[in-house]
């Protein structure tokens, strides 16, 4: 049977986005590093679009209280960090393990990890370490330089500047201008570009290129591991205390400043007047972006209030619907915006994502709250002792979160906390 050819017409539909609903979802997003780069590209592609950027420094990262005190000589503001987790007890001393398998070195290295501090600075001297293991300074120094190159660059410094002299040198970047800026960090935190340009025989445009990579730089490596911590990157948003309550604002310094010039006259050729149509198109996109990001954050913040003031451990209940209905969004918008976004606080610098926290049961705690408070349980544990998995079960039962042990074994596990027989450690005895 010979087959025959049919001409039919049929009417179907399908779902395509267009170029502009595709750079809007992309804008929307992205976090500041990655928007900065796309319209970069747009300026480098369109005369119309011009990008200005912010020239003081409007944020330090997680460092807006520690350089002016450091200008006035005090010391870090160690009650300012983040609560320490135990998660960075157990990658040193698992580096100390590797580093210092025995012999008297290995006792220096546990003193000198004894006095870590949250931050990951050393919050001890050298010299009191020598007197506690009696042996020669010299010897305590040679230990605590080999600890200091232990991951991530900058734990066991012993100051700002050293901290931030171990990032620059790891990353190859320590140049006689770098190493007079960190001599001179109350200048940096001053903002006296043309100051320090002096000092450093260059021009101003060579101290800010250098003020952006300290930027990239991590003042408290040890924060990292801390599991509301944020990797170390330029804040999108920055939440600060205010007497009317928390304020959330851009991070004005993260992202340049659009402004779209336009034409003298009116464009002549097709080609002219799609990159105009396009200039004005991209300055609405991103006015959208910072809108919406900033309604975003400013009702998850509210909803988080106590963890502002109190830390991670006061994290409430919040899923991503509960905040598109209160803005009356839908919900795929608030995961887009807060994809990659952090904010900094004066407790660190958070993912916004991970403000979210389901409840580990109806009517109990967030999920975050109880891994925060597992952490500090595990922080403040004897380390001759630790505590085992059903004790920790009773200490969260004492605080309102009551779990069941193999619950309570789950979220260590997730934070990366080794079981009690593993935390164990016997006490340093001085001879």
């Amino acid at each position: 049977m010979k087959s025959r050819q049919r001409i039919s017409i049929a009417q179907t539909q399908r779902l395509q986005l267009n170029l502009g609903l595709t750079a809007s979802i992309r804008i929307l997003s992205s976090d500041a590093e990655g928007l900065t780069r796309y319209l970069e590209e747009q300026a480098g592609e369109n005369p119309h679009i011009q990008l200005e950027r912010v020239q003081s420094a409007e944020w330090l990262p997680r460092w807006t209280s520690v350089l002016p005190r450091m200008a006035h000589g005090d010391g870090p503001p160690v009650e300012a960090a983040g609560a320490a987790g135990p998660s960075l007890m157990a990658h040193v001393m698992g580096q100390i393990d590797r580093l210092f398998p025995k012999g008297p070195e290995r006792r220096i290295a546990m003193l000198l990890a004894e006095g870590l501090e949250p931050t990951g600075w050393l919050g001890t001297d050298p010299v009191q370490v020598a007197g506690q293991a009696r042996v020669a300074v010299a010897e305590v120094e040679a230990v605590l330089a080999r600890l200091q190159r232990i991951e991530p660059a900058g734990l066991f410094a012993r100051n700002l500047a050293e901290c931030l002299r171990l990032q620059a040198v790891e990353a190859g970047r320590l140049d006689p201008a770098l190493a007079t800026m960190f001599d001179h960090l109350d200048l940096v935190a001053q903002g006296a570009h043309a100051r320090l340009a002096r000092m450093c025989g260059t021009d101003e445009a060579a101290i800010l290129a250098r003020l952006r990579l300290i930027r990239s730089f991590d003042p408290k490596p040890g924060a990292q591991f801390d599991p509301g911590a944020a990797p170390v990157r330029e804040p999108d948003l920055i939440a600060t205390l205010t007497d009317a309550g928390w304020e959330v604002a851009l991070n004005r310094s993260a992202l340049p400043s659009v402004r779209i010039r336009k034409p003298d006259k009116r464009p002549a050729t097709a080609a002219a007047r799609a990159a105009w149509t396009q200039a004005q198109a991209v300055g609405r996109m991103i006015e959208t972006r910072n809108a919406t990001l900033l309604r975003v954050a400013r009702e998850i913040l509210a909803r988080q209030e106590a963890a502002l003031d109190e830390g991670p451990a006061a994290l409430v209940p919040l899923t991503m619907a509960d905040v598109a209905g209160a803005l009356e969004i839908h919900e795929s918008t608030v995961s887009r915006v807060v994809s990659g976004t952090c904010v900094d606080t004066p407790r660190g610098t958070w993912w916004l994502r991970r403000m979210f926290s389901g409840r580990v049961a109806e009517g109990g705690a967030s999920a975050a709250a109880v891994r925060a408070a597992i952490s500090e349980l595990v922080a403040q544990e004897d380390a001759a002792a630790p505590l085992s998995d059903a004790a920790l079960a009773e200490a969260l039962a004492a605080r309102g979160m009551p779990l069941a042990r193999r619950t309570v074994a789950k979220y260590r596990e997730i934070l990366n906390i080794p079981p009690a027989h593993r935390r164990r450690r016997r006490p340093v005895r001085v001879a």
